[in-house]
């Protein structure tokens, strides 16, 4: 493969490997300060950052209108805790 490449990949052909986690990361609006950290270090890249509910904004305060905030996708997520390792606030955290 040539250094640079774009690998496309069809998310409707890929397998749900989500169900089978021993472990799930949980984001806690009230802490996430929207920096995104977590996304680039997801291994299975099903992080991503979307705008903040009403309701999460009323969680998280005034400071985080503007903020997005860290959603995962738990079809495919395994579980790693990679994201809540990275997370400089520790908004990211790992449930049974």
């Amino acid at each position: 493969m040539e250094k640079g490449a774009i690998i496309n990949h069809d998310q409707t052909k890929a397998p749900k490997t989500g169900d089978w986690r021993y472990m799930k990361p949980e984001v806690d609006a009230s802490k996430c300060i929207g920096c995104s950290t977590c996304v680039p270090h997801c291994p299975e890249a099903v992080m991503e950052m979307r705008k903040r509910s009403e309701a999460e904004v009323e969680i998280s305060g005034k400071f985080a209108k503007e903020k997005d905030l860290a959603v995962i996708d738990y079809e495919y997520c395994k579980g790693c805790g990679v994201c809540a390792q990275v997370c400089p606030v520790k908004a990211i955290i790992m449930k049974k």
